[in-house]
């Protein structure tokens, strides 16, 4: 659980995305991990009963529709926002910090792993040209193809990952989708470079 929702809190924020629109409890979720960027992600066993004591308490009420349960928020639950638009305003303030120092550490994460990559490319870049002048200088006609084939490969790996390490920062890099997207590119990249270096 996030500490942005200690003592209440969650229960506080339910009412309030009701209070938007009526949703299903899976809407529910998805719609806090996406004010989250993906970063918290509440599990269905911390989200439906909490739904369900919001009811109990005549907060919430539901219907069935296609075998579903759609919760929407009551003139109860209304009343209850309204007296609370104060914590509300300020649990609102508090998950856009944490949104933001969560960006701030994935950005931090997302350079490191940027630098460490850009290392790692550079001393297989170097590895290579090692490599390519001792076989030149063994066996200049057979080594000649082996060479371009492999430097053509570190050049491919190369501007694949700065292709793909720009077209994630231009889509959405604070998103779910892009941090997710972003780490797969490098993880790509990390397991290309291992491969032309073992």
């Amino acid at each position: 659980m996030s500490p942005v929702f200690a003592h209440g809190r969650l229960r506080l924020y339910l009412l309030k995305l009701l209070d938007e629109s009526p949703r299903h409890g899976y809407d529910v979720i998805r719609e806090l991990e996406d004010r989250f960027m993906g970063l918290y992600s509440p599990s269905a066993g911390t989200v439906y009963p909490r739904l369900a004591r919001l009811e109990a308490e005549g907060l919430v009420t539901h219907d069935v529709v296609e075998g579903r349960k759609v919760y929407r928020i009551t003139d109860a639950g209304r009343a209850e926002l309204a007296e609370r638009q104060g914590d509300l305003d300020d649990l609102e303030q508090e998950i856009a910090g944490s949104v933001r120092d969560l960006a701030t550490e994935i950005r931090s994460e997302v350079r490191g792993s940027v630098r460490d990559l850009q290392a790692e490319l550079k001393a297989a870049a170097k590895d290579v040209r090692r490599e390519n002048r001792a076989q030149a200088r063994e066996q200049r006609s057979a080594a000649r193809s082996g060479r371009d084939q492999h430097r053509a490969e570190v050049e491919r790996v190369i501007e694949t990952f700065r292709a793909d390490l720009r077209a994630v920062v231009r889509s959405s890099p604070l998103s779910a989708d892009g941090v997710a997207e972003l780490r797969s590119v490098l993880s790509r990249a990390l397991d290309d470079v291992r491969r032309l270096v073992d």
